[in-house]
């Protein structure tokens, strides 16, 4: 069983809300004392938040989908529901969270950063929340919402100021265990690291963390070996050491050629998958060469050997025994240099800004687009339609009347007639399967005068309002029609 994990597909949910509630007050004297049903709680949130204490991504490897808590419905006596508890997520430091097609959301690095990665659904308005001068007693409630979905992926990406790469078996791990207090597995036979060691160096006043990198061989950029599961560790260092074998016995093999095997798996991970959040290309960072094992007579000897020839590229090399613990200690102080340089020259981090985007004049919040597929339908999108949707009630005729209502106020009637749209016409509410399908009718006026003459509606035309003497003169012409309708009366009765 893997004991490590540091790449996962996460399905979170947040939390449903709860419904609002239709209630009227009753006491005595006071049969109908008003509306008084309150509103459903909020669901709660989906968290992602960096704890020290985690180093791997395995609880989610085993349980990868999760859900926040519901909020409760609304009650009578003006009760709101209880909110959906929170669920926290703990994350190693150094996640960053992506969509399924690799967009990064979030870099988490430090204890205590959190990140929503679902939002809770909000509550239903109750009836009491829903009356007005005209609506004095609703008899609906608004439903609470959905919490929201999504499938995100997390990687881990270890957080350490010196990442060691070299060729399986070069002395990563025992390095670690010689200059910091961790005690990784080591062994003298190919990948015995299986996971990134982390270990944490003092060197005088200054402290930095160390990372390995195991299973790097040719071709690990393109998935040979372990090396491309676990390159991203590297992205986040300051400088990058190269362990080399001086001690090797495999054929073919030597430092400078590893040297030059373990840079092209670099330049060429770095080509494919680029380093996001404004950091220095692995390319440009500082590079160190340890040749280790320098306790074994012949490993001494091929260093003298290849000493000129590294430091002619520009290299500091370090001649170390991580057994012996020999030059462990001008290494650590070097590194610690270039550790605090790099944290000098780092930018400090500026608080994001806040941007308000006010919304356009003529922006409308939705919109209407005819299609056809094997029919003819007009689609409607936008949030505030497909909320509403959301929170109706269809087998309530007062709730669906109330949506309509609030639709006709959004100007999705005059946005269907102007697309084109015929009374009897199929609409939808919604792209996608939760889509809400009925047929248009659109609002009627009473009066058979407001129907106009045939092929015309006068709710495309420009109405004005009449003037008062247009009034005073159609009030005095009824009154003279009804004046002399009475006098034919009395003339009949007479004769």
């Amino acid at each position: 069983m893997a004991s490590f994990v540091d790449h996962v597909m996460l399905h979170v949910r947040g939390g449903d809300g709860g419904n609002g509630c239709v209630s009227v007050h009753r006491e005595k004297f006071k049969p109908l004392g008003g509306p008084d049903g309150a509103n459903g709680g909020p669901g709660g949130d989906v968290i992602l938040r960096v704890d020290s204490q985690v180093t791997t991504l395995l609880d989610y490897h085993h349980s990868p989908h999760r859900r926040a808590g519901n909020g409760t419905q609304g009650m009578g006596d003006n009760r709101t529901g209880k909110k959906g508890e929170h669920l926290v997520l703990a994350v190693p430091d150094g996640t960053v969270v992506k969509t399924a097609k690799g967009e990064i959301l979030a870099d988490l690095v430090g204890h205590g950063t959190e990140y929503v990665a679902a939002a809770g659904g909000n509550g239903g308005l109750g009836n009491a929340a829903l009356a007005s001068r005209k609506r004095k007693a609703p008899g609906f409630a608004l439903l609470g919402e959905p919490g929201q979905e999504r499938d995100l992926v997390l990687e881990l990406k270890t957080v350490a100021d010196v990442a060691l790469v070299g060729f399986p078996s070069a002395g990563k791990s025992s390095l670690i265990a010689a200059m910091s207090a961790a005690r990784p597995k080591i062994a003298d036979y190919p990948f015995t690291t299986l996971v990134p060691n982390l270990g944490v160096v003092q060197a005088g006043q200054a402290r930095f963390t160390m990372a390995d990198v195991p299973g790097l061989i040719p071709g690990a950029s393109q998935g040979r070996g372990l090396g491309l599961e676990f390159l991203r560790h590297i992205e986040r260092c300051a400088v990058i050491v190269h362990v080399l074998d001086c001690a090797t016995l495999e054929p073919n093999r030597d430092p400078i050629s590893d040297l030059d095997a373990i840079e092209a798996e670099l330049d060429a991970y770095s080509a494919d998958v680029g380093i996001e959040g404004g950091r220095v290309p692995l390319a440009q960072r500082p590079r160190l060469v340890v040749l280790n094992k320098v306790d074994v007579p012949e490993a001494q000897d091929l260093a003298d050997l290849v000493r000129p020839d590294l430091e002619a590229r520009g290299l500091e090399v370090f001649e170390v025994s991580a057994v012996a613990r020999k030059g462990l200690r001008p290494l650590s102080f070097r590194l610690a240099e270039i550790v605090q340089q790099a944290r000098e020259a780092a930018p400090s981090p500026e608080p994001t800004p806040t941007v308000l985007r006010p919304r356009a004049v003529d922006e409308t919040g939705f919109a209407v687009t005819r299609r056809r597929s094997d029919h003819e339908y007009f689609l409607i999108t936008g949030t505030k339609p497909e909320r509403w949707v959301r929170q109706t009630d269809f087998a309530n005729d007062e709730a669906v009347g109330y949506l309509a209502d609030r639709l006709a106020r959004l100007g999705v009637e005059e946005a269907l007639f102007e697309a084109g749209a015929t009374p009897g016409a199929e609409v939808v509410i919604g792209d996608g399967p939760e889509g809400v399908v009925f047929d248009w009718e659109p609002t009627m006026m009473t009066g058979p005068e407001l129907l106009g003459a045939r092929g015309s509606d006068v709710r495309l035309e420009e109405r004005q309002r009449p003037t008062r003497a247009e009034k005073r003169e159609e009030f005095h012409s009824r009154m003279d029609a009804k004046a002399a309708a009475r006098e034919e009366l009395w003339t009949d009765r007479e004769q």
